[in-house]
């Protein structure tokens, strides 16, 4: 899946978009697998999300450390967040 940078990351106003996250159908425990676990599931589960998105422009406001957010992982993230403060 191609991450979406989002074109600024500033904090946001609501977090109404949270009642549409299909995360919150899921045991979360997918989204913060252990060390070398599979992220695939969680993944596929965002990519079918209406506000993966939202919830990857959140992580990065947040500086989320762990786990999977918008099916992006930390790792690409942390690109990510580099891309946006080079910009």
């Amino acid at each position: 899946m191609e991450a979406v940078v989002p074109e600024t990351a500033e904090p946001q106003q609501s977090l109404d978009w949270q009642a549409d996250a299909l995360c919150r159908q899921t045991d979360p425990e997918i989204f913060f697998p252990e060390k070398g676990g599979s992220t695939k599931d969680a993944k596929r589960i965002c990519q079918s999300c209406p506000v993966a998105a939202e919830c990857l422009d959140q992580a990065l406001v947040n500086d989320e450390r762990f786990g999977i957010w918008g099916g992006v992982s930390e790792r690409r993230r942390r690109k990510l967040a580099r891309t946006l403060k080079q910009s």
